[in-house]
């Protein structure tokens, strides 16, 4: 098989079964296109789609994204997860805006030094915005040609990952390198799936040597698992006298990093001193303890159970006023905050819309 004919297939598949209709593929600007690259990493389609309508709705262009707080910008991100993601492209907007005069920049080293963005994000922005020829090398194109080709060994790894790479660039073709990226992601989401791929449609199943060897259902070779540690936390509810509750804002790294979140009981704090902790870190005494039920998150690295403390809280000092990382917050408020996920969730149990 050479290569043409590979890209030629895929080519002629997406003519007929691929994707146009997707809202970042009209008027597919590099900033379209970005946004919408770095909202998928990680985030399926159907997800994205409603995201990425209101995202664009509030942030048409790099300049208003740039011009924007990063609170507002976690505010629409809030949701979609991995809130990094939001973070980095808030700041990537920024640097476009003070180092290339607001214009996207158009050679691959210049777009993959933006933060938050690789090798493979960098080629798709290029090849379908601005019709350069780049490979890319997602989790959908990964798994297409490790299947094509029976490529052993899991993906992340460095010496596949190489392989992968390779395979990439020699079946790009440097005509309709556009049409040709759309079509290798497209056929890895709706026909080379993880699971339950369909392989009576796809158009490279002739001379997909995972398909003739039986193997489609072990390749890509899964990452090594490891069972997740539990962590477990507690999130102080703290209701002021005029119904408004306290929220401080997490450090940028770690969990839920730069997003607002409800004061978290330091480990070794036991509930007989909590009370004291209170006053001296946050400035208030607390009535009416209560405990809510346990939530749970899954992270990448380890399992989160987070159990809610509702209280009311009567403030003493002013400490939290003056520390611009905590504020109170009114829940019928429409302040744009990014909210992390537990957050949000409580909020609406105490004020159901």
């Amino acid at each position: 098989m050479s290569e043409q004919t590979f890209s030629a297939r895929l080519l002629a598949w997406f003519k007929q079964h691929g994707r146009k209709d997707l809202p970042w593929q009209q008027n597919p600007t590099a900033y379209r296109v970005w946004v919408s690259e770095i909202m998928l990493q990680q985030t399926q389609v159907a997800t994205v789609i409603p995201y990425f309508e209101r995202f664009m709705a509030r942030f048409p262009d790099v300049a208003t994204l740039a011009a924007a707080t990063q609170d507002e910008v976690l505010h629409y991100w809030a949701g979609l997860g991995y809130y990094a993601r939001g973070r980095n492209l808030h700041k990537a907007a920024q640097v476009i805006c003070e180092a290339h005069e607001g214009g996207f920049p158009k050679r691959l080293d210049e777009v993959v030094a933006l933060p938050g963005i690789g090798r493979s994000t960098a080629g798709a922005i290029l090849s379908l915005a601005l019709k350069q020829h780049h490979p890319i090398l997602d989790g959908n194109v990964k798994r297409v040609l490790a299947r094509h080709g029976a490529v052993d060994g899991w993906p992340g790894a460095p010496a596949v990952e190489k392989i992968l790479w390779q395979l990439a660039l020699a079946r790009t073709p440097k005509k309709s390198t556009a049409a040709y990226t759309q079509a290798i992601m497209d056929l890895g989401a709706t026909v080379c799936r993880r699971s339950k791929p369909l392989c009576g449609e796809c158009p490279l199943s002739a001379d997909c040597m995972a398909l003739a060897a039986a193997l489609v259902d072990q390749l890509p070779t899964p990452k090594p698992r490891k069972k997740l540690p539990l962590r477990k936390g507690v999130l102080l509810v703290l209701k002021n006298e005029v119904g408004e509750l306290l929220l401080q804002r997490r450090p940028p790294a770690g969990i839920w990093g730069g997003l607002w979140c409800f004061p978290e009981r330091p480990e070794g704090v036991a509930d007989e001193a909590l009370n004291e902790w209170c006053r001296k870190a946050l400035g208030c005494d607390l009535t009416q303890v209560e405990s809510g039920a346990v939530q749970r998150h899954t992270f990448s690295h380890y399992h989160f159970e987070v159990t809610p403390l509702y209280a009311h809280a009567e403030v003493v000092e002013s400490v939290v006023m003056d520390d611009d990382s905590r504020l109170w917050y009114n829940p019928a408020s429409i302040a744009a905050l990014g909210l992390a996920a537990p957050v949000r969730r409580i909020i609406e149990q105490i004020e159901p819309e």
